[in-house]
This record gives structure tokens, sequence and C-alpha cells, in this order.
């Protein structure tokens, strides 16, 4: 159904929990996918079925060829998105790419509090997000504004819906941070408290009676204080293509972190043969690499969640194979448990390019 396109890791912004790998500032993602290369994986995309494409990074509108890029997605048939820190997004620009056929934008504000805001991205962003949230509604973009959640922003949740509806939001996506690439270097800083998901979820459903339809909020709960796990990117090879600045193509931003997978590139095979064919995105499809208790799930689970996330039950385990130690029938459940308690500090190790980090 999605096709994500990483069009460059490069971002103006730092901002601590940021889904890109912490090894950005190597070699291995610094030639980046020329226009053509791009246009030609939506073309495949779009003859696969695929219908949305995320036009993502890092800060996509770093990239000079924008609007080619724009123009070529019209072009293969998929609605496209641009997720934007909106620093870049200036009127001119916003126009062009209007005219090239972008269909929906997405700004990312990381608190309603402009200096808290900029202290979270790591660089004074505040007033140029809000100016971009009124340039996409200007020009009549349907605009969602996104907010990442975590235990530094989470008590200001009401003030972040009432900014939502007041920029004319049509959705609101507030996502608890999930702990991959820059997150897991800031998991401690990060990691939220039960009482403020707690609150966070009555002032959701507070504000969801009172404003009604006007504005979609989507409320996501963050997996270490779940019980059962997700179906990640629903599903392991199962609805959503991931193409990296380098071309590499995977079924989930982290899944580069899993060793002895080998990512097939769309400088070298089509994307329907990468799909349907490469080992990587057959390698956790379906039900048949599960291991206990998985593979006899107690609540019948198996294809409703599809195991849960690899990456979480690499990091938390050792063994990508092995149950999500979210599910509360894994023998390593008790990680989860533990992390939750573990929050104790305010330092964040900020992103960047311009070496890799440990976590």
């Amino acid at each position: 159904m999605t096709l994500i396109a990483e069009l460059s890791y490069q971002c103006p912004l730092h901002c601590p929990y940021c889904s890109n790998p912490i090894d950005i500032g190597g070699d291995k993602y610094r030639d980046e996918l020329a226009t053509e290369d791009w246009t030609r994986t939506f073309a495949q995309a779009g003859r696969l079925g695929v219908l949305q494409l995320a036009l993502t990074g890092g800060e996509p509108m770093l990239r000079r060829d924008l609007v080619a890029l724009c123009a070529g997605a019209r072009e293969a048939g998929l609605y496209s998105s641009l997720i934007t820190a909106g620093t870049l997004f200036t009127h001119e620009r916003a126009e062009a790419l209007k005219r090239a056929g972008l269909d929906h934008v997405q700004v990312s504000i990381q608190s309603p509090d402009a200096q808290d805001n900029d202290r979270i991205a790591g660089n004074v962003s505040f007033d140029k997000k809000i100016a971009a949230a009124h340039v996409a509604k200007e020009l009549d973009f349907p605009l969602t504004i996104n907010c990442v959640l975590h235990r530094q922003n989470l008590d200001r949740i009401e003030e972040i819906l009432e900014l939502a509806l007041e920029l004319g939001a049509q959705r609101l996506e507030l996502a608890n941070t999930q702990y991959y690439g820059w997150a897991v270097a800031n998991q401690q800083a990060l990691m939220p408290t039960s009482e403020q998901l707690r609150h966070g979820e009555e002032a959701v459903e507070r504000f969801r009676d009172r404003v009604g339809p006007k504005l979609d909020v989507l409320w996501v709960l963050p997996d270490f204080y779940e019980d059962l796990p997700k179906p990640c990117m629903g599903g392991w090879g199962r609805t959503a293509i991931v193409v990296a600045p380098n071309g590499d193509v995977l079924p989930c931003q982290a899944a580069s972190t899993i060793p002895g997978l080998q990512f097939d590139n769309v400088r070298e095979r089509p994307l329907e043969w990468i799909w349907s064919e490469s080992p990587a995105f057959a390698a956790f499809r379906g039900t048949e690499w599960m291991q206990e208790p998985c593979r006899t799930c107690p609540l019948g689970r198996q294809e409703v969640d599809w195991g849960g996330c690899r990456c979480q039950a690499l990091r938390l385990t050792g063994d990508a194979a092995a149950a999500d130690p979210v599910c509360r029938y894994s023998r390593h459940h008790e990680r989860v448990v533990a992390a939750r308690e573990s929050a104790g500090t305010e330092e964040f190790v900020y992103r960047t390019m311009r070496r890799p980090v440990r976590a």
C-alpha cells in the first residue's frame, strides 16, 4: 500500500527520537539516488499497486529536485505526502510543489512551546514550523500536524491539541516514541511514565468528545506500555516498502540493524522483484519462521500481530526471530517492564551526521 521514500538523511534538525540509523555519519548513505532513480522507482511502485507515497528523510526539502520528484509521483498515480520539519517550506517552494502534484503536507512540531520545541529539535525552528502550517493552509493542502510524544513534552498534551486545532489541521498524529534509531540512544530521556500516558489518553478522549470529526486525532501508545505486540509496519513485508537514500529497499526503517540480511537496491533490481523474490523480504514474512510462543500463540494472534517487531526482538533478546518482548507470553517480557522504570536523565544525545553514536 505504501512506499516510504527516505530521500535524504540530511536534516537541519537534530531530534533525539529520529528513526534514521545512528550510523548516518558514514559513507553508506551519502551516495543518494538521482532524480531518475527515484522517478523510475515511483513508476515501478505504481505498477506494483502501491497507493501512497511518503516523501520523507531526514528533511526531504533539502532535495533540489523535489518538484521533479512530486511530478514523477503524480505521473505514477501515487498519492504523495510531504513529511517535513517545515523550516524550508516557503510559500514559493510550496506553490511549485503544488503545481507539480504534491497532494498532502505533514509538518512536525516538537512542542507547542517555542523554547521547548527548539530545545528538543536542537535548532531554532518553531516560528518557521508555524509559518509552514499557515502556508499549507493558504495553498489548500490537506494538513497533518505530527508531534512525537515522550516524557519531555507529554505534559503539554492539551496545548498540543489546541495548537493543531488553531492551525486548521485535518489530522493530528500523536505517536508516542518508538525505540528505534536515535531513540535507542535516548531511551532513558524519552521514556514516559504511566501517569503521563494515562493523562494524555484522557486528554485526547476529552478533546475528541468536544471537537468531533473536525480534527482527526491519532493516538498511538508506545510498545513498551503494551502487553501484546502491534503488527510492526502491518507485518514484515506485507503492506509497506522503505527505500533508503542510497536505494536499499527494506521492510521497515530499522531493518538494517538485523545482521545477516542483505538488502537489494533499486539501482540494481526492479521493485517488484525485491518485493516478491528478495530473501530479505521473505525472511520474516508469514508465520513459518516463528518460534515459540508465537508459533502456537495461546491467543491465536499469529496472523494478527505477525510476531510483532523483529528489530525490537533483536535489540532486547539478541535474536530477531524471538517473540517480541512486548508480548506478555515472551520469556523476556520483564525487560520491557524494566525499561519502563529506567527513565533517569533529561540529557539528549542529539541526532547528527558528523559521526556514529553508540547506543
